[in-house]
């Protein structure tokens, strides 16, 4: 069977861990050749050996998606590498405990953390899905996937800032949808709930008999389980998929 992502070139923005790691491997045992994104570069590296045990392509590109000098530098140094782009996965993404606004409400989050949720989580992907849209269009196609979450969909008290921020994320995906449809290029977003990361087991270790009674299936979802469905929306199984909003929740929504 042909591999569903054979000799793309797939941008995933948040490679270092988690749901990012976890999508560089499934797209290189999909045939993929992956630039890899992300700050940490002990974790970005990682990733990369791991491409490479799965068989494929991997360069490494140190970004700071908030910036727009670091993203132009990004799709630069992909286009010198790979010489286009076919897919783009936009995850990269910061939460409110990273900023020290841990569990506020909105009316006791103060404006330096709010602002940064905000530039790393919606300008920081405005900003790539730019670059990524043109180098597209040029070449008369693409898939595009934005991690927005179950917080871009419903509102969490304690995660204010960072729901607006994923809130965010739909109304981008959305409006992209449209203004490219006719440009070839599809735009979905792919929404999880509570994944097996880092940053959801630090809040296990608080809540979580709570927080795994709100999921009907009763588990922690799996950074692979996501990885599939973004592989899934990259390949020409999805041709006809564009402004959706991917749940993989284990049935959160539907209470």
């Amino acid at each position: 069977m042909t591999p569903l992502l054979k000799d793309k070139v797939v941008l995933i923005t948040g490679a270092a861990g988690g749901i990012g790691r976890a999508t560089a491997i499934a797209a290189a045992r999909e045939g993929a050749q992956l630039a890899l994104a992300d700050l940490d570069s002990e974790g970005t590296q990682q990733t990369a050996s791991l491409v490479a045990e799965a068989g494929a392509t991997a360069v490494i590109l140190p970004t700071d998606i908030s910036s727009v000098h670091a993203v132009e530098l990004m799709m630069k140094s992909l286009m010198e590498s790979f010489g286009r782009l076919d897919c783009a996965f936009n995850n990269a993404a910061i939460a409110q405990a990273q900023c020290g606004a841990a569990s506020m409400r909105l009316g006791e989050i103060d404006e330096g953390a709010f602002t940064r949720i905000m530039q790393v989580n919606v300008v920081g992907t405005w900003l790539c899905m730019r670059a990524e849209i043109e180098h597209m269009r040029q070449r008369g196609g693409g898939a595009i996937v934005n991690a927005s979450s179950v917080s871009g969909l419903v509102g969490r008290s304690g995660s204010g800032a960072y729901c607006a921020s994923k809130h965010a994320i739909v109304g981008l995906t959305k409006t992209a949808a449209l203004e490219y449809a006719t440009s070839g290029i599809r735009v979905n977003a792919v929404c999880p709930g509570f994944i097996d990361t880092p940053f959801v087991r630090s809040s296990l270790a608080t809540r979580g008999a709570k927080l795994l009674e709100s999921v009907p299936m009763g588990r922690l979802g799996h950074p692979d389980e996501v990885a599939q469905m973004v592989i899934w929306l990259f390949s020409d199984r999805a041709s006809y998929v564009t402004g959706s909003m991917m749940g993989m929740d284990g049935g959160f929504m539907a209470g």
